[in-house]
């Protein structure tokens, strides 16, 4: 699945469309705070383009305002990542670099991904914005089952999002990715209709996925072991933790 049909899912009106580089320089300036994160910007983004600005203006969706946070605009970017680059810390940086919160559409190679990240006021600068929470990714790649990766795509666009303001917007977007991470388990695509069961989904995920890190640690470990009785206890911790997966598997 390539980017660009990552973008043509997101169903993205004409009057949204910027299509424009963007200079790394910008990237550098606001992105990155050490040397080795503004090296790994210019070695590993080949480029950036701003695909669309989604505000009140050109979707219909009003902006949204508290004390945490303002969302004036959701930036779509499409970026293209050298062969050799390590996707996961340019991609913070990207969302870091960035005041709005960003549609990101990652490409490397033949593959190609989305990501997500809430922001909000910074709390020690003010003016700044900073991350709320983890970065939300999906790589529909990633998922064996054709009817899944048909029914995420067409859950992408943006006339199946909510339209009550730009957060509850991006949220959807969020919720979509959750729904791929979750289905990439259960085989079934689905995104919850009720806030109660979307946290509920959230907790699940990071529980199979606090497991699934444990249980391959524990798989390499025992495949190095050479004492029998050590042996016996690692692969019965494996079949608890498998257990528990299975269990949050379930709560999906």
């Amino acid at each position: 699945m390539t980017a660009d049909d990552l973008i043509t899912a997101l169903e993205l009106p004409a009057a949204a469309r910027v299509d424009r580089r963007v200079p790394k320089a910008l990237l550098t300036e606001h992105g990155a705070p050490t040397s080795a994160d503004r090296r790994r910007i210019d070695d590993g983004i080949e480029r950036v383009q701003w695909v669309a600005a989604l505000k009140p203006g050109t979707v219909g969706v009003a902006v949204y305002r508290d004390e945490m946070r303002e969302y004036l605009e959701v930036a779509v970017l499409h970026v293209v990542l050298r062969a050799t680059a390590k996707p996961g810390r340019l991609i913070e940086l990207l969302h870091r670099a960035v005041p709005y919160p960003v549609v990101a559409v990652t490409e490397q190679g033949e593959t190609a991904h989305l990501s997500l990240a809430h922001k909000r006021w910074s709390q020690g600068e003010a003016g700044k914005t900073v991350l709320d929470g983890e970065i939300v990714t999906a790589n529909p790649a990633e998922v064996s089952d054709e009817p899944t990766r048909i029914a995420f795509l067409s859950a992408l666009a943006l006339g199946r999002q909510p339209h009550g303001t730009l957060l509850s917007l991006y949220q959807g977007w969020i919720d979509t990715l959750l729904a791929l991470q979750a289905a990439s388990r259960t085989r079934i695509f689905a995104v919850p209709d009720s806030a109660d069961a979307k946290v509920a989904r959230r907790e699940a995920l990071a529980t199979c996925e606090r497991l699934e890190a444990e249980i391959a640690r524990l798989r390499a470990a025992a495949a190095k072991e050479k004492q029998i009785r050590k042996q016996v206890e690692l692969n019965l911790e494996l079949k608890r933790l498998e257990a528990a997966r299975a269990a949050a598997v379930e709560r999906l």
